[in-house]
């Protein structure tokens, strides 16, 4: 497994060595050693969710508050997607910061997104599928999402020939993000 850091040490990507011939690939998806190692803890993952979109959906920017945050490992089984994880971690040096990857069924990239991040994506190709695990239940009064193209995080979405993406009522009326120094 090849670990990738970006510009939010927390977040990384994880890339596993493929081994692959005529008749298909195989490649290990999850071990747990690495994994806590490489995020240098150890992490329960208690929920498993799958999603299907269609190109131009945008999910996001969702995260659950405390005691109910989720950490969260998230890939792209079929199609393509960009994937955003932005620090709402008050105290966080990287705080109000965003990191996107795209993430394929080609690349076979997962990324992890820990708690204290707000988390979305944009569906790049005809059809998507988008499968994570999670350190924590879903707890719809903990449910929070931000404006996916709020202002002050300014997150560059590859827009697909520059359209509007989908978005549900619930992501539509998100709130948008204050940082702590406007407060």
């Amino acid at each position: 497994m090849n670990i990738i850091s970006t510009e939010i040490p927390d977040v990384l990507i994880f890339e596993p060595k493929v081994f692959g011939d005529s008749r298909g690939f195989f490649f290990e998806s999850f071990n747990k050693k690495i994994f806590d190692e490489a995020v240098n803890r150890n992490v329960d993952f208690v929920q498993d969710n799958h999603s299907q979109s269609s190109k131009g959906v945008l999910r996001g920017l969702h995260y659950q508050i405390e005691p109910f945050a989720q950490g969260k490992l998230v890939r792209c089984i079929e199609g393509e997607v960009f994937d955003v994880a932005v620090d709402i971690r008050v105290s966080s040096p990287t705080y109000g910061k965003w990191v996107g990857v795209n993430l394929s069924a080609d690349n076979h990239r997962q990324l992890w997104i820990p708690e204290g991040f707000a988390h979305g994506f944009l569906t790049l190709s005809d059809r998507a599928q988008f499968v994570y695990k999670t350190t924590n239940y879903y707890h719809p009064q903990s449910d929070r999402g931000i404006i996916w193209n709020d202002v002050t995080l300014n997150i560059d979405w590859p827009l697909i020939d520059g359209n509007q993406p989908l978005v549900s009522d619930k992501d539509r009326n998100a709130t948008a993000f204050v940082k702590k120094d406007l407060l």
